[in-house]
């Protein structure tokens, strides 16, 4: 591919609800600029950015894709993005690599839940945008119907700048409401629009929306304004020059339609692309992590952005960046700032998917991909060395959900650790790690599915074979009340025997306190040698629990009284006293089970907010806060852990897959009595049994 300057490059993400038809939509440009001879489909599994295995089988777009084409002699680089609310971070990520975004819109469902959420990322990110309604040719869509679903969320910014001719199966062409004509497509067409006279039918209510378009153009720059009031609307070359400043300032979202399945407009969202969003000089400088700025210019000393790793069996490790300064060439040794290690940029390429084109340089602004980079990682910065600089990472929720993990043999359990390690690299979203308390190897992500996914890659990639459980409760334990008890160690055999005593005091401390220790012996009823034997056996202990085997925390332990034995009296021997003392302690303090309380929040639209409310109660949650944005409904509350472990298949279920929901621990909290018995019945039953097999 030949090498492009910054004023020539567009890089522009694909974003929307899950299955809005963005991998569809990206085919059909491709198939228009000529970057492929026919159209390809998302259920044939041949698309150019629906390439990984697990796309391919589950139909969805799992992880971003770019896929570079050229048109009128310029360069556009598209990310497509994944939809789906388990999937739906990466296109936040990806989107620090575009200067705006395509928000696609089902025409039937219209405005959808993840449709809410990417705009919300555009806004993090400043992006222009704009609005494509897809699947224009499919029973029951409706193009009026879906834009006041877009205005009523996204407010009157949001403008037709098309209209459709014909509906549902009988959708053939689109009206340029700006031009004020119209392109007919044929099914077996090459993608471009042939022009035709504006339908007799359609003529009155185009005119409409040209009137209204004109006059939201006008209404944000004074000029404008003036002469739309002078003349009564505006030459074409104006709409088009007042549209673009509207567009770049994010004052309005012009709204399109298409049918990508059918290849229905992918020629003027094209032409809207390249003549209406900016082009990387036109971006603000990105900010480094010290608040410096740096311009995409070729005046500015190299740097380069990675915004996604991708661990490839057989080509390595692939690093996507984004040129932010400089010209980047083949054979470039950069700085890396995390490491402060020296990268050698062998090989540098563009993507079409997993297609890698060959290219000496690319200019600030473009998008290419490195292989094989010894230690860079997502989210690091690469420099040259007489001119450092960092730019941030882009911050990312924790995962919501964890399972427990293991190998199904000897061979699998050596090479476990080596792969997740691999996806965990080009995966933000996972967490791998041992719980210490259950001593599970625990690999966390935003779903079941997505940690379904990532077990399959396992076995497909790297041969590995695990399987997954749902992960045990990291239940505690604590105390109600208070005790004054006395601890007391003697055995008495040939020779020296053991003696140890201590009284202590132990009393209940706040949620999340752990344990205080205190010593007030006075007199030296014990020697200060011995004091600290006492602490560690009562840690020892309470690590061990006393009603189900969990921890016990929350608790103090004031020492203050005992007596020794000048020869029998020994470090071990106090230690064994404080055991003793312990558990006696727990006998009269009220213990009682502690389980962790998760803080959820959950986004689903208004009309399954009872549903949703009801059954939260149901698990013992409680609401803690509610908010409503456009059709979506927020809710947050604090549920126990145990009660959540199936909630991600429950919520597919109650709202159809148009709800998400993030998790993150917040407290521990007391166990309500008839759960409690449960759970203390369960582990000791399960301690039971682990020592008859011991025996």
């Amino acid at each position: 591919m030949k090498v492009y300057n910054s004023t020539e490059i567009r890089n522009v993400a694909l974003i929307g609800h899950g299955n809005c038809g963005k991998t569809s939509l990206a085919a059909g440009m491709l198939y228009a600029a000529g970057v492929t001879n026919r159209l390809t489909r998302v259920d044939e599994g041949n698309t150019i950015t629906d390439f990984d295995e697990e796309e391919i089988n589950r139909k969805i777009t799992i992880s971003t894709a770019c896929a570079a084409l050229e048109w009128r002699k310029n360069k556009i680089n598209l990310l497509d993005t994944p939809g789906f609310s388990l999937f739906i971070n990466d296109a936040k990520v990806a989107l620090v690599a575009a200067e705006a975004a395509l928000v696609v819109v089902d025409g039937v469902a219209g405005v959808e839940v993840q449709t809410e959420k990417v705009m919300e990322f555009c806004d993090h990110f400043q992006l222009p945008r704009a609005l494509v309604i897809n699947k224009l040719d499919r029973e029951r869509a409706s193009f009026e119907r879906a834009l006041e679903s877009i205005t009523a969320a996204f407010g009157r910014a949001a403008i037709p700048i098309q209209m459709p001719i014909g509906a549902e199966k009988d959708f053939g062409g689109v009206i340029d409401l700006i031009t004020m004509k119209a392109y007919s497509y044929t099914l077996d067409g090459d993608g471009k629009g042939k022009e035709i006279e504006i339908p007799a039918n359609l003529a009155e209510a185009a005119a409409k929306a040209h009137e209204a378009l004109v006059e939201m153009v006008a209404e944000g720059n004074d000029a404008l304004m003036e002469e739309f009031f002078e003349s009564g609307t505006l030459p074409v070359e104006h709409i088009h020059q007042g549209l673009r400043q509207a567009v770049l300032e994010r004052r309005l979202m012009p709204v399109l339609c298409c049918s990508a399945l059918r290849n229905i407009g992918s020629d003027l969202i094209l032409n809207f692309v390249l003549e209406k969003f900016p082009n990387p000089t036109e971006r603000a400088p990105m900010k480094s992590t010290n608040g410096a700025e740096r311009p995409f210019s070729t005046d500015q000393p190299v740097a380069a952005f990675v915004f996604k790793t991708v661990a490839d069996v057989f080509a390595g490790r692939m690093t996507y960046l984004k040129v932010v300064s400089g010209i980047l060439k083949t054979d470039a040794n950069l700085v890396n700032s995390r490491t402060g290690g020296v990268e050698r940029l062998a090989h540098l390429s563009v993507l079409r998917g997993k297609t890698m084109d060959p290219v000496t340089e690319l200019h600030p602004g473009d998008i290419g991909v490195v292989a094989k980079l010894r230690e860079t990682l997502t989210f690091d910065t690469l420099h040259e060395k007489s001119s450092p600089i960092a730019f941030p990472p882009i911050p990312l929720p924790e995962p919501s959900i964890a399972f427990a993990v293991s190998a199904k043999s000897r061979n699998d359990e050596d090479r476990m650790g080596n792969a997740i390690q691999k996806i965990l690299e080009e995966d933000l979203l996972l967490r791998f790690y041992r719980d210490p308390q259950t001593r599970e190897f625990l690999l966390a992500g935003t779903g079941q599915q997505h940690v379904e996914i990532v077990v399959s890659k396992l076995k497909k990639r790297y041969g590995v074979d695990v399987t997954l459980n749902a992960p045990k409760i990291p239940y505690r334990e604590t105390i109600r009340g208070v005790a004054d008890v006395q601890g007391r160690h003697k055995k008495q055999t040939g020779g020296h025997g053991q003696f140890g005593d201590c009284k202590i005091k132990m009393e209940p401390l706040p949620r999340g306190a752990k344990f205080e220790f205190v010593n007030a012996i006075f007199g030296g009823a014990i020697p200060k040698t011995f004091i600290p034997a006492i602490e560690k056996g009562i840690l020892e202990a309470a690590e061990k629990g006393y009603l189900a085997g969990y921890p016990v925390v929350d608790f103090k332990v004031t020492l203050y009284d005992g007596s020794y034995h000048e020869v029998d009296s020994s470090e071990m021997s106090f230690k064994l006293a404080g055991r003793k003392a312990f558990k006696a302690a727990m006998a009269v303090a009220k213990p009682a089970l502690l389980e962790p309380i998760m803080k959820v929040e959950v986004q689903a639209p208004v009309e399954y907010a009872g549903d949703l409310m009801g059954d939260m109660n149901g698990r013992r949650g409680r609401i803690t806060g509610m908010d409503t944005k456009g059709g979506t409904q927020i809710i947050r509350a604090l549920v126990p852990m145990a009660e959540m472990l199936s909630y991600q298949n429950d919520l597919i279920s109650m709202t159809q897959g148009r709800a998400s929901f993030t998790m993150e621990f917040d407290h521990y909290d007391f166990v309500p009595a008839a759960q409690a018995e449960k759970i203390i019945a369960a582990a000791k039953a399960a301690m039971s049994g682990t020592e008859e097999e011991e025996e």
